[in-house]
């Protein structure tokens, strides 16, 4: 296992992988209503928590100056944007801990995305057992392993030669169809999904897919926000404030509707679960707006935050189509993207936030993208171009 990390530079990355992965997890403990997985983002927590300690220590003692001052205030907001985020994750995942309620509309609706996120643990005498970290994610398509837990230590982005042992916690992300298939080499049994055998209330189905609708929009917040602060780009900033203004919007249209609908009938499902998951949407794109403070405001960025950015376990990139380019008039589902996922896509100005694999690029289109360092160079290929936009 890794040893925990020394230097700011790895603090930071360590801490966005590990509020990011919390965020996957909580929103897993929803779709499975699994407390085990829910259980996961509160020992998280307890990480990042002293990992955003540590950097305030850091940061203190290297404040000599008034320039060491003003460089390193936005370091702060950064680490406090992502300690926001892994905050609102802990929120999701008390709906489940807490028992307030998850209509099986919404974990039916979860379930059409495209990738959801699970958690085995790897049985002593499976087939994962003994198995290298590349061959586990040969072994079923479209499934990628995000984290480890062996003991009380997690390791992100694990080494493709590493090897798992018996009694290791594997979080990974990939197909609904294929995620069965690989708990069946871990040695455990496929999770049951969502129930759909319950009548459904049609007004409850238009609020669940808006409240679907603030978790991706949120999600796509923080990974513009993220690529806001790595490229320094004022565009990308305004779209997060756009983004969050959207999520105020929709958090007041929902507490509206389940004050209504708990006014008209004892028999309402629970809704408690709804309105807490709108309202920790809306803080995850708080969160992501005051990391965008620092552009609006033209505050000089650390040099640290770009460099952790770049070493973190996903990176983000964007890149536009060039002419004659593998990607020119080709699909997203078409192109083979190394486990790159499309954040967000620019057409003359006009942002589309998570296209579909339907979507045809075109040359000149921006595409920011979201995904592991392995796959930028094969991007370099796919968009015609010899280094990202920076």
């Amino acid at each position: 296992m890794n040893e925990q990390p020394r230097t700011l530079k790895a603090m930071l990355a360590h801490a966005k992988d590990t509020s990011e992965l919390m965020l996957d997890l909580a929103y897993a403990g929803l779709f499975y209503a699994d407390r085990d997985l829910s259980g996961e983002v509160l020992e998280l927590e307890e990480e990042l928590s002293r990992l955003v300690h540590r950097m305030r220590e850091v940061c203190l003692l290297a404040s000599r100056s008034p320039q060491d001052a003003a460089g390193l205030a936005s370091l702060l907001q950064v680490m406090s944007s992502i300690e926001m985020i892994g905050n609102q994750a802990v929120d999701v995942a008390k709906i489940v801990l807490d028992s307030l309620g998850i209509p099986k509309e919404l974990r039916t609706d979860l379930s059409q995305a495209d990738e959801v996120i699970d958690r085995m643990q790897v049985q002593e005498g499976s087939e994962l057992h003994g198995r290298s970290v590349d061959e586990l994610e040969n072994a079923v398509e479209e499934v990628r392993l995000l984290a480890i837990r062996r003991g009380t230590r997690w390791l992100f982005d694990p080494a493709d030669e590493g090897v798992l042992q018996g009694s290791d916690i594997l979080v990974v992300r990939g197909h609904p169809e294929g995620l069965p298939q690989l708990r069946r080499l871990a040695g455990m049994a496929a999770k049951p999904g969502p129930s759909t055998d319950e009548q459904s209330y049609w007004e409850l189905d238009k609020a669940v897919d808006e409240v679907v609708d603030m978790k991706d929009l949120a999600e796509a917040a923080v990974g513009l926000a993220y690529a806001a602060v790595l490229f320094d780009d004022r565009g990308l900033a305004a779209e997060v404030v756009r983004l969050e203004d959207r999520l105020d919007d929709m958090r007041e249209s929902i507490e509206s509707w389940v004050l209504d609908a708990a006014a008209e009938s004892r028999n309402r499902p629970s809704l408690r679960g709804l309105l807490h998951l709108a309202v920790a949407s809306e803080g995850i794109g708080d969160a992501a707006q005051a990391m965008v403070w620092l552009i609006e405001r033209d505050e000089e960025l650390h040099p640290v935050i770009a460099e952790a950015l770049g070493a973190a376990e996903d990176v983000v990139q964007g890149r536009t189509v060039r002419e004659k380019a593998p990607a020119d008039n080709s699909s997203l589902g078409e192109l083979d993207l190394r486990g790159m996922n499309p954040l967000a896509f620019s057409r003359r100005g006009r942002w589309i936030y998570r296209p579909r694999g339907r979507t045809i690029l075109q040359e000149g289109d921006r595409l920011i993208l979201i995904g592991p360092s392995e796959a930028v160079e094969h991007l370099e290929y796919l968009f015609g171009e010899e280094e990202p936009e920076d």
